[in-house]
């Protein structure tokens, strides 16, 4: 994994002329990870470099993210933007707006997951259990660290059952642990879903898709776009399929901010 600001002068070579999409994750990507999912804010320097890269005709900005979709999309509060909720699962923007097909059988399965998470885990100070519709998240990081693994084997007892028979899946992200919908749908396909879409409305051959990302749930984005564009990690670099990384939130400000003086210049 290579510093891009050591290999800027180089790289944006790449992006003279060119198409560009950009994939951004939002928690840890354009705000700095926080206590508690409520705390994040969009700092007004990102959104308004976000504003004004959206509203060129020659970028696309596909915001992708494990919360919500009514979180995320009130989170950014910008126009001309796709957002993309929960993994995949909703998205909504410019012509486009998805939801996967819930059966009423996983919504009770949820429920009562959320249950019996809510009951057992209630005693441990600093759990965080967040409904999303779609998915729930364990959030631990304001758990002591000797109590954490007990967190995770309530969650996993209180799955096992519905794990067993492929009702749902449960994936690791940053101190959070998250129940989902069984199929296959992740960041990784979804990117490759919207790069399909956006290249087939804008007919150019010279494109390039950028995914900026710092969670474990971004692998798969960083996996699905190898050798087709730029991979980004944010944070200090770690084995990952992201070719380049980036070492916080404001250097991903930064690396937005080039990008739109290419094209101002």
């Amino acid at each position: 994994m290579k510093n891009l600001f050591r290999h800027w002068d180089n790289l944006k070579k790449e992006l003279s002329d060119k198409h560009i999409m950009l994939f951004l994750d939002f928690d840890g990507t354009l705000t700095p990870i926080v206590a508690t999912p409520q705390q994040a804010i969009l700092c007004n320097e990102t959104k308004g470099v976000l504003d004004k890269v959206s509203r060129n005709s020659r970028y696309k900005i596909a915001i992708i993210s494990g919360r919500a979709l009514k979180d995320i999309r009130e989170k950014i509060g910008l126009k001309n933007i796709i957002y993309v909720g929960n993994h995949g699962s909703e998205i909504e923007g410019p012509k486009i707006k998805f939801e996967s097909p819930i059966s009423p059988r996983y919504k009770a399965i949820l429920k009562q997951i959320k249950i019996e998470l809510t009951k057992k885990l209630s005693s441990i100070r600093g759990v965080i259990i967040e409904d999303k519709g779609l998915s729930l998240s364990v959030h631990y990081r304001l758990v002591d660290r000797k109590r954490i693994p007990l967190v995770k084997t309530i969650l996993h007892e209180a799955v096992n059952l519905y794990l067993g028979r492929n009702k749902i899946k449960v994936k690791s992200g940053k101190m959070v642990l998250e129940v989902r919908l069984p199929g296959e749908w992740d960041k990784g396909k979804v990117v490759l879903w919207l790069l399909a879409r956006e290249r087939f409305a804008v007919r150019e051959k010279s494109f390039v898709p950028i995914y900026i990302g710092d969670d474990k749930t971004d692998e798969d984005a960083f996996k699905a776009l190898r050798n087709k564009g730029w991979t980004i990690f944010v944070g200090n670099p770690k084995p990952s399929y992201a070719q380049y990384y980036l070492r916080n939130t404001r250097e991903v400000t930064e690396l937005l901010k080039r990008i739109l003086d290419l094209r101002e210049t």
